[in-house]
């Protein structure tokens, strides 16, 4: 009965959010800095991936944009190449690869895209917490101005934090908004009067108030109580999938350290709390795998400080499977895995399919339906076609059809090919053929689209002759 009692202790922090007081009010996390080898490692991946998402709008390929999600307009531009509606099926699979791709890894990885890459924590751990760092100090010392009453000092430091915050929120919400409308019209909205611009400058203002708000108050509950990531981890993990975790096995029965400890009859973990005092969710990673952590490595520095410090071996604290800590059993590619890697090779090699034979252009060309061979004055014969042409490039562009097999004649009937950017034309055109050179009922022709002089496609139809020729 005791010890069903201290196991029921034990799991008494799955009851409740380590944010929440018992009362249901926030309780606000102070973090303490964390400092280590995983930390620099992450701020020097924060800091390329920073660098790409700023200077991303600002380069331009073939003088468009070289990342764009325009979704009010239904333009994107990857890398470079447009798409528009007519690619929504390249989309749909773009969309399913990357999911099947997110569960395959996070059941290898865990979460180590919420600690290394994701925007939420980049901006959290590595601009606003080191900002707070700067301004206020470290944990304790915010806790001290957080208790302190409103003197000259704690006034300017929070309105100092705070403009700086908002300056930050409304330099990334113009970033972002970059990625949705484009930078050439963002920098019309900034240089351009305010009035020429009101929904702009809303749009602007509305992101900035998000932004902020999210890094000054709302921080690590974007974690735990938004974000449907984290949820999924209870789906998406199991025994083989490597997180950060705590070594049991080699760190219990933990105790605080004593002089003359030789570790004989005891853990390593010496209770020092300070794998708790770095977390940014506020989690004891000794625990177990929980919810609200975000994979962000504080607890691994953390924890290898204090073991260099004490001569016992790091990695009490670290990447690691269930199976691992509990059998000492090395990464294996279970069947789940084998599967989800071969659905997803199987999306990829037909996206990439797709996306190797796909064109700036969709041209169809069909004999107009219920129409027969037409008898012209001039001892020729006609048929009539119909011509569905898009343009799937963000440029206009004038096109022109030619007939290229056999020698005869083509005629647009109406205006001419102009297509404004993901423009959609159909029209209507006449091949003439002289009698001798229709031999059969279904002659093969071959019509050549060009733009200017460069042959963009060749397209092969069949055109219909008298039957009496058949016949002879």
């Amino acid at each position: 009965m005791e010890t069903e009692i201290i196991e029921d202790e034990k799991q008494e922090f799955r009851d409740h959010l380590a944010t929440v007081t018992k009362e249901g009010k926030r309780k606000w996390i102070f973090p303490k800095k964390p400092s280590g080898r995983f930390y620099n490692a992450r701020t020097f991946v924060s800091i390329v991936l920073l660098s790409f998402l700023i200077a991303a709008p600002f380069i331009k390929v073939n003088n468009h944009q070289l990342l764009l999600f325009d979704f009010p307009n239904r333009e994107f531009i990857l890398f470079g190449v447009p798409f528009g509606p007519h690619d929504f099926h390249l989309f749909v699979l773009a969309m399913i690869s990357l999911i099947v791709f997110i569960v395959l890894f996070t059941a290898i990885f865990g979460r180590i895209f919420c600690g290394w890459a994701c925007p939420q924590t980049i901006f959290m751990e590595m601009v606003f917490r080191k900002i707070e760092y700067w301004i206020e100090g470290d944990a304790n010392e915010q806790r001290k101005l957080k208790a302190a009453s409103w003197t000259v000092n704690k006034i300017f430091k929070k309105s100092f934090k705070h403009i700086i915050f908002f300056g930050i929120s409304f330099f990334i919400s113009n970033i972002f908004l970059a990625y949705i409308i484009s930078m050439d019209k963002l920098i019309e909205i900034i240089t351009d009067p305010p009035s020429q611009h009101l929904s702009g400058l809303l749009a602007l203002t509305a992101f900035s108030g998000v932004f902020y708000f999210v890094f000054s108050y709302f921080r690590e509950q974007a974690c735990t109580l938004v974000c449907p990531y984290g949820r999924l981890q209870g789906v998406l993990l199991d025994q083989d999938s490597i997180v950060i975790a705590y070594d049991y096995k080699r760190g219990e029965p933990r105790s605080k350290l004593k002089k003359g400890d030789d570790f004989s009859n005891r853990g390593d973990c010496i209770d020092c709390y300070l794998c708790v005092d770095v977390c940014p969710t506020g989690i004891d990673i000794r625990n177990g795998i929980q919810l609200e952590c975000v994979n962000c490595t504080a607890c691994i520095d953390a924890c290898d400080n204090v073991m260099d410090k004490i001569k016992r071996p790091r990695g009490l604290i670290r990447y690691a499977s269930l199976r691992n800590i509990e059998n000492k059993a090395k990464f294996k590619f279970t069947p789940r895995m084998m599967l989800y890697s071969t659905i997803l090779v199987i999306l990829v090699s037909v996206l990439t399919y797709l996306m190797a034979n796909r064109t700036d252009f969709n041209v169809n060309i069909l004999r107009t339906p219920g129409m027969l061979f037409q008898q012209q004055p001039d001892g020729k014969i006609s048929n009539l076609y119909d011509l569905n042409i898009v343009n799937k490039t963000f440029n206009p562009v004038k096109l022109d059809i030619r007939l290229l097999e056999p020698k005869g004649e083509l005629k647009i009937i109406g205006s001419d090919l102009s297509l404004n950017s993901q423009q959609i034309v159909e029209a209507k055109f006449m091949i003439l053929l002289p009698k001798e050179s229709v031999r059969k009922m279904n002659t093969p022709v071959e019509i050549g689209v060009y733009d200017g002089d460069n042959l963009i496609k060749k397209i092969k139809t069949t055109f219909l002759g008298p039957v009496e020729k058949v016949q002879q």
